[in-house]
């Protein structure tokens, strides 16, 4: 099976979703990575990325993404208290408290998502919740709450489905391309999360 840019499998050719592509460039990306940097290309949406070890906390990334310019962020999986799920993207140094941010959104009780609801809804891993995993979300199960005050910043960073790299796209191309280009029909929300 030939790969975006020329490259090659890598792996058993079992069709897992675990199977590995090489970059021309070098590094390896799992074919939802090359699917994801495919559609982002098709859109014609700039974006860089840089591999790094894996990380699974706002610390370590802090720690090991070295001097990446922009706005980190960080992504929430949550589950409401009657069966809802959202995905909340903010700064990276944004306290978010679940107990107000349901108030403030109008939602059931908030409660992080178990990490098997995360693998069937987004197909990601934990450590690499991002709005990019919306690309595996064609049922539109999940609402999309994005913090007001990280747009501000001119690019944003985020796992490009795996916590071992990370991407960087304008942080307009978020909401105005890549959420509706990916995902029509998804509920979508920007609001000044309050603080805690």
């Amino acid at each position: 099976m030939a790969a975006p840019g020329g490259s090659a499998i890598i792996g058993d050719g079992s069709g897992d979703a675990s199977v590995l592509l090489r970059r021309p460039g070098g590094g390896l990306v799992s074919e939802a990575q090359a699917r994801l940097f495919t559609r982002l290309e098709a859109l014609g949406i700039a974006s860089e990325t840089v591999e790094h070890a894996p990380v699974f906390t706002v610390e370590e990334a802090q720690r090991l993404r070295g001097e990446i310019p922009g706005g980190h962020c960080k992504s929430l999986f949550l589950k409401d208290k009657k069966g809802g799920l959202w995905l909340v993207v903010a700064d990276e140094a944004r306290a978010v408290d679940l107990k107000a941010l349901a108030k403030q959104l109008g939602a059931p009780r908030f409660s992080f998502g178990k990490p098997d609801l995360l693998r069937e809804v987004l197909g990601i891993e934990p450590g690499s919740v991002t709005p990019f995993a919306l690309i595996n979300d064609p049922g539109h199960r999940v609402t999309v709450v994005l913090d007001k005050a990280m747009l501000k910043q001119e690019r944003l960073n985020y796992h490009p489905l795996a916590n071992t790299a990370t991407t960087t796209i304008a942080s307009a191309i978020i909401v105005v391309w890549l959420i509706p280009a990916m995902i029509v029909g998804m509920a979508m929300g920007i609001c000044t999360l309050s603080r805690s």
